[in-house]
């Protein structure tokens, strides 16, 4: 179900404060980074990823593969930072940013 307008501002806003929490390097996308990656969003629901590319048509590249592969949504892009958004099936309150800055 796609994301209205109201909703991206809302998880735009609460992941204004998050810091990057997965970093996308030199190894490529590999395995292990989806599996981390999965694992992350499901434990969080919206994070910050650093993708670090040469150019903007990489970077751009990686993040529209990243959401592909993980089933994520992509909520904002700003440089080198994506933005990614995925309901966890149980979320857990100590856990996702959702829930915790859920008043922001």
């Amino acid at each position: 179900m796609p994301l209205s307008n109201q909703d991206i501002k809302r998880l735009r806003r609460i992941g204004h404060h998050l810091k990057a929490i997965l970093i996308f390097g030199d190894k490529g996308l590999t395995d292990n980074f989806v599996e981390e990656l999965n694992l992350r969003l499901e434990d969080h629901e919206l994070i910050k990823v650093k993708v670090n590319a040469e150019t903007r048509d990489d970077r751009a590249d990686i993040v529209t593969a990243l959401c592909q592969k993980s089933g994520a949504e992509l909520i904002q892009r700003i440089g080198n930072i994506a933005l990614l958004y995925r309901a966890a099936q149980k979320p857990n309150p100590k856990l996702s940013n959702i829930l915790r800055y859920q008043d922001a």
